[in-house]
């Protein structure tokens, strides 16, 4: 029994509407996804909706709605983002559907059964946006909320706690052992030194909050939302069945040829939750830990920060309805480092857009079209030799390593260095004018060319899928037709 690759974004907070940075973990998850079934794996992509907790029926209410009418209505809209930026994903958990409230509940279960969750009170600091406490060194000055920056406020319920603090040595003996896990290498030392410094046991119920996943055992008490929202990694494929409950038992995905993850993508702000709470729930319940957690960067909007008073949250439909879905892609991934911070303005996305997809990729395609319409047609199965099919050989195991690495970026790098080459190989051997004095040269030349635009196509795939299929129909063995340009140029 194979496994299957299995790649998850984070789940979305349902609060607002989805926006550029929600798009950016997504396509980067798609891309990924894409990459490896080109490579003949058997791949399950997870995406979805985080639905539960006071934040979600605080919208709701200002909104007039119930929380479960401003939910449905709310992850129609990341579906309906999905389908418009081309996101091919293989499953999507809502955190209202039932199947995810019943394997949270047995999961708690078995952890109070264990002695891992137990009842006691809680007073603490505690953002309404985060809907975490913090501990006054996170805290910024005048008890600020580090995301939100926002004063938090002082709690005090009773509760269930999780006993994270017996978890730190296992926790580290573990990123030791594994040390791919905390992802980024540039922020794992962050999650080490937070785990060193002793860990408290954590808060996992709210009396306070009804719109959450009652407690089996005790329905006065809703389950926290980021246990809850943990947890869709593993309610969305099978776990259900595997933990004996019947009413799952025709799942149709095996739980065990699908986790652990090889890699959960998440954006930096929630990098503690995934990398210290969430492998320590699934030591306790024995369950396997991810391969994998990645924490990218977050994007600014012409240099400030996303932000609803400034109401500079750009829709990526914005975008994609003036200049396609696969630029916007190329972008997001080609900017910046993944992992990276990163700056979004629509200068710097025309000037990428005209630089690397008009004059160089664009370009290449249409001045080999053009000369090899001369020769009538596109043969079938040619395969360079020499110094070309070295370096065609070299760029494809540059790009394969860096996407295995998920540094995106230059594994666009290097496919892009190529095509520039290409570029600058057409300029130099001029074989408009070999054709004259060195016919089978300039041939040569030519089928190159062609052989290395087909090898392009397959390195955009996963980034431009509708603009590689365009190359690839272009570039088929046959006669040759006429053809508008491939990114005609951003005036203005």
């Amino acid at each position: 029994m194979a496994k299957k690759y299995y790649i998850t974004t984070p789940i979305y907070y349902l609060n607002a509407d989805p926006h550029i940075g929600h798009a950016y973990t997504t396509i980067a998850a798609d891309v990924m996804a894409r990459y490896k079934r080109a490579c003949g794996e058997d791949v399950f992509f997870l995406t979805g909706t985080d639905e539960h907790g006071a934040n979600i029926a605080k919208s709701a209410a200002n909104a007039g709605l119930t929380p479960r009418e401003w939910t449905d209505k709310m992850a129609v809209k990341f579906k309906t983002l999905w389908e418009a930026l081309n996101i091919k994903y293989d499953g999507f958990i809502r955190t209202t559907d039932p199947r995810h409230e019943r394997v949270v509940q047995e999961i708690f279960e078995i952890l109070l059964k264990k002695g891992d969750i137990y009842k006691g009170t809680y007073s603490g600091k505690y953002c309404m946006s985060c809907e975490a406490y913090f501990d006054d060194g996170e805290l910024l000055p005048g008890d600020c909320c580090p995301v939100h920056k926002r004063p938090v406020e002082l709690l005090e319920e009773e509760t269930y706690f999780f006993k994270l603090s017996a978890y730190g040595d296992r926790l580290l003996k573990f990123y030791e052992q594994n040390p791919d896990f905390l992802s980024p290498k540039s922020r794992g030392a962050e999650i080490t030194s937070f785990v060193k410094a002793g860990l408290r046991d954590l808060s996992v119920t709210r009396t306070k909050v009804k719109w959450g996943v009652p407690v089996l055992s005790d329905p006065g008490h809703t389950i926290y939302v980021w246990f809850d929202a943990l947890v869709n990694y593993i309610s969305a494929i099978g776990l259900g069945e595997k933990l004996g409950l019947k009413e799952y038992a025709d799942d149709k995905i095996n739980f065990d040829e699908v986790w652990p993850a090889d890699v959960h993508l998440i954006g930096k702000e929630i990098f503690r939750f995934h990398a210290v709470i969430w492998p320590a729930v699934l030591m306790a319940a024995g369950i396997a830990l991810p391969a994998k957690c990645f924490a990218h960067g977050w994007w600014t909007i012409e240099g400030e920060k996303m932000s609803k008073s400034l109401g500079n949250f750009i829709d990526p439909r914005d975008i994609t309805q003036k200049y396609g879905v696969d630029p916007l892609r190329y972008f997001l991934l080609k900017e910046v480092p993944f992992g990276g911070d990163g700056d979004f303005s629509i200068d710097s996305f025309k000037k990428r857009f005209n630089a690397d997809l008009a004059n160089d990729l664009g370009n290449l395609l249409s001045r080999t079209l053009n000369m090899a319409a001369k020769t009538g047609d596109i043969p079938a199965d040619y395969k360079p030799q020499g110094a070309f099919a070295d370096k065609v050989a070299q760029t494809e195991a540059r790009y394969s390593a860096n996407m295995d690495a998920l540094t995106f970026d230059k594994a666009l790098e290097a496919a892009w260095a190529l095509i520039s080459g290409m570029n600058k190989y057409i300029d130099e051997s001029k074989p408009w004018i070999l054709s004259k004095t060195e016919p089978e040269k300039a041939r040569t030349i030519l089928l190159e060319l062609i052989y290395g635009l087909q090898k392009a196509a397959v390195w955009v795939q996963p980034f431009m899928p509708s603009v590689a299929a365009e190359m690839q129909n272009r570039l088929k063995p046959g006669p040759i037709g006429k053809y508008a340009p491939l990114f005609p140029r951003i005036e203005g």
